[in-house]
């Protein structure tokens, strides 16, 4: 679990033991996540992404309300690569009732500090379509800076999309 100081919310790695709230609250958000992300749909899906964020190089944490526990999305730092370049990608997703209140800004800051501190990568780098404008606006309130286009980057549901890379670096 990271640890945060006066915030709404925790993080803490996704488990196994997360599987079935996990699907519900994904089930519930499809609408909000279409087209810009698929999160695990199908028990087989969630074990193998929990399984994914299990391996070095992959870390997968469900941002959850202080109090209640409630799941109010997920950030993953993925494709560690350490040696000289130490950098990751991240994705994210929040759950239905819970986006455009700052929860997920608050879990995205504490991923990054605990990405720059704890994981001593040097850069995180956001790949997001350029139509997914609260998925920029978040990176851009949390410091990142746009570095540039990519045609067809990501294939998501389907089909290859353009991105925009957005990028921090530790200071």
């Amino acid at each position: 679990m990271v640890r945060l100081q006066r915030s709404r919310i925790y993080l803490r790695r996704v488990a196994l033991s997360d599987q079935r709230g996990f699907l519900a609250a994904a089930r519930a958000s499809r609408t909000l996540h279409r087209p810009w992300s698929h999160a695990p749909s199908t028990p087989r899906q969630f074990r193998a992404y929990v399984l994914r964020m299990r391996t070095p190089g992959n870390h997968g944490f469900l941002v959850r309300l202080r109090g209640t526990g409630e799941r109010v999305g997920v950030i993953n730092v993925s494709n560690i690569v350490l040696g000289l370049f130490r950098s990751g990608y991240l994705g994210y997703y929040a759950f239905t009732g819970f986006e455009q209140q700052g929860l997920m800004r608050e879990g995205l800051l504490a991923v990054v500090r605990h990405a720059f501190k704890s994981l001593r990568l040097h850069r995180l780098e956001a790949n997001i379509q350029p139509g997914n404008a609260a998925s920029i606006a978040l990176v851009r309130s949390c410091g990142f800076s746009k570095e540039g286009f990519s045609r067809r980057y990501l294939k998501i549901g389907g089909r290859w999309r353009d991105h925009e890379r957005w990028a921090i670096i530790a200071s």
